[in-house]
This record gives structure tokens, C-alpha cells and sequence, in this order.
């Protein structure tokens, strides 16, 4: 396509959403929840050709030069298709917060104020890897009311295609307004341009991928961003840990699912812990197949019965995605925090320990969205939250911070009621 035409076509399917955003206000709760399983449905029935689809990016995956881990995140298969159903059923049993007051109160003269949640528009989601990303975005912003343009990267775009077409064939004679649901076909670098550039018709864009998906559109958007920035993930396993807890969390952050955002990248160890317990940590780590980078410190620690890579300074701000984790010694909770706060993308950072006013110092300073306290950072995930499928996990603080689900996919409007008052 030549790029009037891609541009041409972008600008179409913006003008369609708001249309469409138009026509799903006026959904009410139930006839949203009626075309949530209906869409749920199917994609059930639509395997055969959703994994069809699959099979084709994954056969281009090694041409793209995408790691196993990556992988692993596009790979469907017939429990992550039935994961993605029963994900889209249970946002239609969440709460829909649309229509709810949020205050309410009475002036002196009489005017009766309300704060109510209304949806936010027309929402475009730009995001790479994941093909359930498709879904998630879809039917988070369909449940609150929001019309959606999607645009996949290229390494998912037949799955993708397959997945947005089950929704909209299967929520349309349930009553999904025309255009609520668009996937932007094609993957040309210039669609994002153009979807950045059209203030006129998306309210609000969220990249979903790597630092250089999101820098570009920061620099391009002419609408609010809320950004995802690198899921640069800590734990810090204090000198009062327990060290078999301490252990379970460090392994469950990093090995359970690598690839994800909310992954540990970098562990930090009290000099006590490391003194005392080094070899051990870096032995069941590496007993799990992870490399570890560790600074000079945790490496005397351990000595020679672990094999540990030297971590150069670039490792303290590296995502890896991977089986690869860097260690540093610290020598005490002021300094844990301090390499979180300079090093860490303010998303997710858990530590272990006993010393309830250690955990309730580093709960209060450490400047991340989410903050846990003797627990896993897997566990910064919408879903987990209990708010259903998440659509991101924002690392901005405004207007959303954290795992971005039915709530943060809405804005608010007043509405004053009277009975003749006028201003003197």
C-alpha cells in the first residue's frame, strides 16, 4: 500500500470509532455482558482457524530473530484459547463501572452536583508479541463503554487478524455496534504515525511493547499516552528475611514465566544475606537455568561454586525477558532502595523480610507502581488483582498507575441538576 492509502485507511477507521464509541454509550450493562459471551463462544469455535493462523507467525519467528521466551509469549495452543474465553467471561461478571456516581452533593443554592464515570472514547492500543493482547485490549474497552483500534505488530499479525475477527463476528449478532472492535490490518511502521497524529478521533493511546515502540509514540502523539514503560523488576531480600521464603519468591519472580514485563530482572542482597547465604541462592537459581550476572561482591561471595557472568553497569537497567538475572550486594535497606529508585522503571518491587519496619520503609519509598511485601512480583497482574483482564501495567502516575483494568478505562463527567438557579 502506498502510504496516502495507508493513511487514508487509518483515518477511516478512526472515523468509524467514533461513531461506534457513540452507539456504545447507550449499551446498558447487560446487553455489554450478553455480547462479551457471545464473543467468548467465539473464539472457542473459531480454534482451528485461530491456530492456523498461529502456525504461521510462529513459523516466521526464527526469520524475526525472536527468543524462545518470545516464543513462548505468541504461542497458542488449545488451554491458551480456553485461558482467553474464560478471560473475556470473566470481565462480563466484573462490575462495570460506567453510570457509577462517584460523589455527590448539594451547593448552598440548591444545585445538586454528580461525579459520574463515563467511558473514555475511542481508545487506540498499539502493542507487540502477544496475540491475547487482541482480546484483553478488545473487550476491557468494550466493557466500559469504549470503542477500540488495534494495532499488532507484525510478528502476530495472522493471529491477530484471527482473533479479532472471532470477537466481532461472534459479538455482532448479539448486538456489537458496527466498528467497535477494528484491528488495523497491516503493520507498515507509518500506521502508528497515523494513529498518533489523529487527535481528532482516539481520546487516548496506549503502547504496549518495547522502549522504542513507546518513545516513538510519546514523540508522535498528539492525544494523552499512558505508557508501559520496561518492567525492570526487583526484590530485595533484607538481612531479617526468611531465607526459605526468600528463595521461593526470588525463583517463582523469575522462572515462573520469564517474558513477561512483571519478571524479576535484579535481585539485591543484604551483605549479610549474601555472606551467609549466597552459594545457596545462586545454586538453586542456577539449578533452574538461569545465567546470573552478579557484581564483584556477590560474586567473592559465592565463589567458585556457581558460575556467575561479571554484571557490567548497563545490566542494572536491563529488561532481559530471559533466563538471565543480575545480582547485586547492598549494604543495607537505604541503599536497596536508592539502586531501585535510580535504576528500576517504577513498575513492580517486592522484599522479603520479618522486619515489619523495614517492609513498611520500603513499601513508602520505593517509587513504583506496585510495591509488594513478602510475595512475588508475578503477581502484579490485573487478573491476579482480581480486576479481570488488565489492558497494561501503567508505570505513569497520572491518570492511571499500575495494572490498567475496568476503572482506569474510564473518565468522568459532571452533571448539575437545578431548578432555575442563575448566577448573580
Amino acid at each position: 500500500m502506498t502510504s496516502d492509502e495507508i493513511k487514508e485507511q487509518v483515518l477511516a477507521m478512526g472515523q468509524k470509532a467514533r461513531a461506534a464509541a457513540h452507539a456504545l454509550t447507550k449499551l446498558p450493562t447487560e446487553t455489554k455482558n450478553a455480547i462479551l459471551h457471545a464473543m467468548a463462544d467465539s473464539v472457542l469455535a473459531s480454534e482451528a482457524e485461530i491456530l492456523e493462523a498461529n502456525a504461521k507467525d510462529l513459523a516466521s519467528a526464527d526469520e524475526l530473530g525472536l527468543t524462545d521466551a518470545m516464543k513462548d509469549r505468541l504461542r497458542l495452543d488449545g488451554p491458551r484459547l480456553a485461558a482467553i474465553a474464560q478471560g473475556i467471561r470473566e470481565v462480563a461478571d466484573l462490575h462495570d463501572p460506567t453510570g457509577e456516581i462517584i460523589r455527590e452533593w448539594t451547593r448552598p443554592n440548591g444545585l445538586r452536583i454528580q461525579k459520574k464515570r463515563t467511558p473514555i472514547g475511542v481508545i487506540g492500543i498499539i502493542f507487540e508479541s502477544r496475540p491475547n493482547v487482541t482480546s484483553d485490549a478488545a473487550v476491557l474497552c468494550f466493557k466500559t463503554g469504549n470503542a477500540t483500534i488495534l494495532r499488532g505488530g507484525k510478528e502476530a499479525i495472522h493471529s491477530n487478524r484471527a482473533i479479532a475477527k472471532a470477537l466481532q463476528e461472534g459479538g455482532a449478532p448479539a448486538g456489537l455496534p458496527d466498528d467497535s472492535i477494528q484491528l488495523i490490518p497491516f503493520t507498515d511502521r507509518e500506521s502508528v504515525q497515523h494513529m498518533a497524529e489523529m487527535d481528532k478521533y482516539l481520546d487516548l493511546i496506549i503502547p504496549r511493547g518495547g522502549a522504542g515502540l513507546i518513545e516513538t509514540v510519546v514523540d508522535l502523539a498528539r492525544m494523552p499516552v499512558i505508557k508501559h514503560y520496561d518492567g525492570i523488576c526487583h526484590a530485595y531480600i533484607d538481612k531479617a528475611a526468611d531465607i526459605d521464603m526468600a528463595i521461593d519468591v526470588t525463583i517463582n519472580s523469575k522462572v515462573q514465566k520469564p517474558s513477561v514485563c512483571n519478571a524479576l530482572e535484579t535481585l539485591l542482597l543484604h551483605r549479610d544475606v549474601a555472606v551467609a547465604h549466597g552459594p545457596r541462592i545462586a545454586q538453586a537459581l542456577a539449578d533452574k537455568g538461569v545465567e546470573l550476572r552478579g557484581d564483584a561482591d556477590f560474586r567473592a561471595a559465592v565463589g567458585d561454586a556457581v558460575e556467575i557472568k561479571e554484571a557490567a553497569e548497563s545490566d542494572w537497567s536491563e529488561e532481559y525477558l530471559d533466563y538471565i538475572l543480575a545480582v547485586k550486594v547492598v549494604d543495607d535497606l537505604d541503599a536497596a532502595i536508592a539502586h531501585i529508585n535510580h535504576y528500576g522503571s517504577h513498575h513492580t518491587e517486592t522484599i522479603v523480610t520479618t522486619d515489619t519496619e523495614a517492609a513498611e520503609r520500603f513499601q513508602l519509598e520505593c517509587d513504583s507502581a506496585t510495591v509488594f511485601w513478602n510475595a512475588s512480583t508475578r503477581f502484579s497482574d490485573g487478573g491476579e488483582f482480581g480486576f479481570g483482564a488488565e489492558i497494561g501495567i501503567s508505570t505513569d502516575k497520572l491518570h492511571a498507575r499500575g495494572p490498567m483494568a475496568l476503572e482506569e478505562l474510564t473518565s468522568y463527567k459532571y452533571l448539575v441538576f437545578g431548578d432555575g438557579q442563575v448566577r448573580g
